[in-house]
């Protein structure tokens, strides 16, 4: 039987966890969202709370709730999920088992010609994502208040592509009652979206490197998360080849636990001499084995 490569194994797990995460499959036929215990936990990955199927909720999301709440008081709770899952497995809940960003991959399928981004434009975009964390998430609900001392959160409400996605597109198609209600504000979420997703089919995980704050939080643990990369020196060759696998743009030699790594384990495969590994308190690079990629 043939071994399945590190690619195949990256979209299985990418479905399951999908449908881990949205089992609550009533919801997209009758139009409502779960509301049990569970939508207390958040997931590890940007799943939106407001998608018919899903039964957590989304860490960013929570956390702009709790900044916007009255006083502005951070859910301690939230912000040690959020840690907790950044120091152990970090950018490998992005590259295997985020919902939005199997989506993205997937986008890039499609046949068209792919857009070729300078890196002299490349770079400085990528700190857009920190942008939406600090500002969007973090900065403007908890400054900017009403008159009953409520903000909003600002990341959910205007920008998302999860969101509306998964949320309000399910939710308009299945409940009459949410049809009625849309207005300006979702066509103009909905028009942010597509954009979003022509971005996608024309620039590999374009959301991820340019925009999710969620992958921004969790590039500011990179060299801190337990799941690491580790590249053998004296093993390595110098051929390139893992740097030319990278969809993301990492060289994985020069920085194998980059920020910008989503630990999806392309140059792993790619490495002729077995020089890349994995490195976690459970699995080192020395009985890490060599897998073939597509």
């Amino acid at each position: 039987m043939k071994k399945l490569s590190i690619s195949m194994k990256r979209r299985l797990v990418q479905f399951l966890s999908a449908l881990a995460i949205n089992l609550n499959l009533p919801g997209f036929i009758n139009g409502n969202i779960y509301t049990g215990q569970l939508k207390g936990i958040c997931v590890p990955v940007l799943n939106c709370y407001s998608c018919p199927g899903a039964l957590g909720a989304c860490p960013i999301g929570a956390l702009q709730s709790s900044f916007a709440a009255r006083g502005g008081k951070v859910a301690y709770y939230v912000l040690g999920s959020m840690l907790l899952f950044a120091l152990t497995l970090g950018r490998f809940f992005c590259g295997w088992l985020c919902p939005f960003g199997a989506l993205q991959g997937l986008l890039h399928k499609i046949p068209v010609k792919k857009a070729k981004i300078p890196n002299s434009v490349d770079r400085p975009m990528r700190y857009l994502k920190y942008v939406m964390l600090f500002v969007m998430v973090i900065a403007l609900p908890l400054l900017v208040r009403n008159g009953v001392d409520m903000s909003q959160p600002f990341f959910c409400k205007w920008i998302c592509p999860a969101g509306t996605l998964e949320g309000g597109v399910p939710l308009a198609i299945a409940n009459g009652a949410v049809r009625s209600a849309l207005g300006g504000q979702f066509i103009l979420k909905l028009s942010i979206a597509l954009l979003i997703v022509t971005a996608c089919v024309l620039i590999y995980r374009a959301f991820c490197k340019y925009l999710c704050p969620l992958g921004a939080f969790y590039a500011l643990f990179a060299k801190l998360s337990l799941y690491r990369f580790k590249v053998d020196a004296h093993a390595c060759i110098g051929c390139g080849k893992c740097a030319a696998v990278c969809k993301m743009g990492v060289d994985p030699v020069k920085t194998p636990n980059s920020a910008e790594c989503i630990r999806c384990g392309d140059c792993i495969g790619a490495c002729p001499v077995n020089a890349i590994g994995r490195e976690t308190p459970f699995c080192s690079r020395k009985n890490t084995k060599k897998e073939n990629v597509e």
